[in-house]
């Protein structure tokens, strides 16, 4: 008998300990769930923002400066004063970047559509006296790339100057290349990204190449027209 009544005790505890686990972690899924929530809640508004990805080397990435203060930040800055709230600018600058070296990396960008695809690549090309035709044909094969995979994004191509050091026939070819990649594969153009910033001691850190925060100003106003036209009209 008291065997009996033992085993009963021991099974009334066992049931109560059942009861009190099985709140237990009740209780904890559902205090995780506002968490969850609010992380599904952040990639469904991730997901549904306009993206403007500017691809570029040290100019776009801000090398010198912090990096909101780029032009390409300046953007989301100027985008979000305006009260657009669904774009949102991804800085895709790689101090040192060449165009072959972006389009080795370009997939990875390429993730999620694009809705403005900005391309600023060469300059390192030209400043190290790369081949020509080499930047001319990457230039042209990561506009064709974006277009294969998203051919509704609308592409935007910096162009870009370089001093006469290599030479003035190369400086001045390296110059022509960018119109026409943008006439051949119709692409916008922003004639010279760099417009009264290159060349201005005042504008530019002491190396002479990276723009200030000042010259960064000067940059995106060179810039924003462009992004303007395509935000205000969608």
């Amino acid at each position: 008998m008291k065997k009996l009544q033992y085993s009963s005790s021991y099974l009334l505890l066992l049931i109560l300990f059942s009861m009190t686990l099985i709140s237990s972690c009740s209780e904890n899924k559902t205090s995780k769930t506002p968490e969850l929530d609010s992380v599904e809640n952040e990639a469904v508004e991730k997901e549904s923002k306009k993206t403007i990805l500017f691809f570029g080397n040290s100019l776009t990435a801000g090398y010198g400066i912090d990096k909101e203060d780029s032009f390409a930040g300046l953007t989301q800055k100027r985008l979000d004063s305006l009260g657009y709230e669904e774009y949102r600018v991804i800085n895709g600058g790689l101090s040192g970047e060449t165009t072959a070296g972006g389009f080795s990396r370009l997939d990875w960008f390429l993730e999620e559509e694009p809705y403005i695809f900005v391309l600023e690549l060469g300059g390192n090309d030209g400043l190290r006296g790369i081949q020509l035709s080499e930047t001319r044909s990457n230039l042209e094969k990561i506009i064709d790339e974006v277009r294969k995979k998203y051919p509704e994004t609308h592409i935007i191509l910096a162009g870009m100057q370089i001093p006469p050091n290599m030479g003035q026939e190369y400086t001045d070819e390296f110059k022509s290349i960018y119109p026409e990649v943008a006439a051949e594969k119709n692409v916008t153009l922003i004639p010279f990204l760099l417009e009264g910033v290159a060349g201005n001691p005042d504008l530019n850190l002491p190396d002479g190449i990276h723009p200030t925060e000042e010259g960064h100003q000067i940059v995106f106003e060179t810039v924003w027209p462009y992004i303007r036209d395509l935000v205000t009209n969608n």
